[in-house]
């Protein structure tokens, strides 16, 4: 799903309006239906609701949600409607006009003095203040505003985007003066950033309202961001031929483990077997031979000269996919058999964990990684790389830059999982849940993106794939044993299964585990 800039949406809507042969109003009408529908369904009656509007569509938006909620009896409504500069768009203007022909409805149009109603946490306030629109930060009453509605406790529901909030970029926004909503009904598509960790608390959960807009204006309109949906993955995911051989399914080497450290190694190597590698070698410090030949009967071990660690990452066969990471540590040593692979490798390779506290170690090594290499950091690690940064924003920014600068990918692991793409696409991940934030996860997900380059995805597509894959087995696990519960053992066994319900386009609501 694209993620469409905030600029370019009222084009989308525009192109609509032509294409259908109707007019703004007709879709605020749209609009309001799919809202009003939305908020009868979870509330009743009984309910007290208050309107909040702005003076443009959004405003317009609420406006046309109340009138049809007191249409179908909904009668503790109150609306109040900025509009302080006294200048309403003409659809706002048109649905405040509908309002006052109402006798029995509670509407208030603030022009200057402001009389705040008394909210309550049993009260729904409907925020259609600004929505996606704005470009600049809420100031004077508007801010005081968000804070009566924040601190009053009132659930709140805010129309397209928490207002406040940008749909893009939050840089100096302070997050204080925003509406925190506890529901978003976006339209059409989410925002960008709904998707970063800092706004949670402004967007809280997010419905999206369909409203059918112009599929052929949204799909040439320009973006480099989107949200991956499932449908994507199953048809990208290639099914298995009858007549197939162990080699079709490519072999991975992964350099992984030191003493104490082996538990990492099994986990990476298994998941990528799970992932449909057709070989995995693991080349680990010689005290992980037993244990990983009893934990992953399945897969070859290659014993490093060294007892406790790595010191040797020379490739002797021919691999499709090399990953390098978990558990390795940072010995010196190690970074020194690091940088000899480097120097010496001509295919992308994937790079995770202790890989990538070697590199910002030696910050030189960066420099040297074969072009479209994936790396996967989590926070701590990104930012060891790359420098402090105080928000999920920021990195995502300075992942794009990286990206771009080192031709490499860059799998930035959170919540939303960010694959950024040299090309500048960013591809947000919708599966995954907290239960996962265990330890092993990362090494689990370095096995998946490397049994995926070995089978002959391209680096790109296969870091999109391991990625949705390895939260959907999360998924799976949280199911049968609950977010707490969860080990990264528990990914590792359901990938198959996975796997198999993506391309079959199962519904894991439905599933029976």
């Amino acid at each position: 799903m694209k993620l469409i800039p905030s600029h370019l949406i009222k084009d989308i809507d525009r192109a609509t309006c032509e294409a259908e042969n109707i007019t703004q109003n007709d879709l605020i009408q749209r609009a309001a239906n799919e809202i009003s529908w939305a908020l009868m369904s979870n509330f009743s009656p009984s309910k007290r609701f208050v309107f909040i509007a702005g003076p443009g569509n959004n405003g317009a938006d609420a406006l046309a949600t109340a009138r049809m909620m007191h249409e179908q009896n909904y009668r503790r409504i109150e609306i109040f409607l900025f509009n302080v500069k006294g200048s309403l768009s003409t659809e706002c203007a048109t649905e405040r006009n509908k309002i006052y022909a109402i006798d029995d409805i509670d509407f208030t149009e603030v022009t200057r003095q402001f009389d705040p109603p008394m909210l309550t946490a049993d009260d729904v306030v409907v925020d259609g203040l600004f929505g996606s629109g704005l470009n600049t930060p809420m100031q004077g009453g508007f801010v005081s505003l968000a804070r009566l509605i924040n601190e009053s406790g009132a659930y709140v529901v805010s129309i397209d985007c928490p207002s406040g909030l940008f749909g893009e970029w939050n840089d100096n926004n302070s997050r204080r003066d925003m509406v925190h909503a506890n529901l978003t009904l976006a339209f059409q598509f989410p925002r960008m950033s709904f998707f970063f960790e800092e706004n949670c608390d402004v967007v809280g959960d997010v419905e999206i309202i369909d409203l059918e807009l112009n599929r052929d204006k949204i799909r040439n309109t320009p973006t480099s961001f989107f949200y991956v949906e499932p449908h994507s993955i199953r048809n990208a995911l290639r099914p298995r031929l009858k007549f197939s051989d162990k080699r079709d399914y490519g072999s991975v080497m992964l350099m992984a483990g030191s003493m104490g450290m082996m538990g990492a190694a099994v986990l990476s190597a298994k998941a990528a077997i799970r992932a449909g590698a057709g070989l995995v070698t693991v080349h680990s410090a010689r005290c992980g031979m037993n244990i990983l030949q009893t934990a992953a009967p399945e897969v070859m071990f290659e014993a490093d000269r060294n007892e406790r660690c790595i010191t040797d990452m020379s490739v002797h066969h021919e691999h499709q996919a090399i990953a390098v990471g978990p558990g390795i540590r940072t010995y010196d040593e190690t970074i020194n058999a690091l940088e000899h692979l480097l120097k010496h490798s001509n295919q992308p390779l994937v790079l995770d964990a202790d890989a990538l506290n070697c590199i910002s170690r030696r910050p030189a090594l960066l420099t040297m990684l074969p072009s479209m290499s994936i790396i996967t950091p989590h926070r701590g690690e990104f930012d060891r790389l790359f420098g402090e940064h105080s928000s999920s924003e920021e990195r995502l920014k300075k992942a794009m830059e990286m990206a771009k600068e080192y031709h490499i990918i860059i799998v930035l692991k959170g919540h939303y999982t960010a694959v950024v793409r040299p090309d500048g696409r960013v591809y947000f991940n919708p599966t995954g849940n907290p239960g996962m934030a265990t330890a092993g996860s990362g090494d689990v997900l370095t096995g998946v993106i490397s049994a995926f380059i070995a089978q002959g995805y391209k680096p790109e597509l296969a870091a999109t794939i391991g990625v949705y894959i390895h939260g959907l087995a999360g998924d799976i696990a949280e199911k049968k044993y609950g977010e707490a519960g969860m080990l990264a053992s528990d990914i590792v066994d359901n990938i198959g299964v996975a796997i198999r319900m993506t391309i079959n386009g199962e519904d894991l609501d439905k599933q029976q585990l």
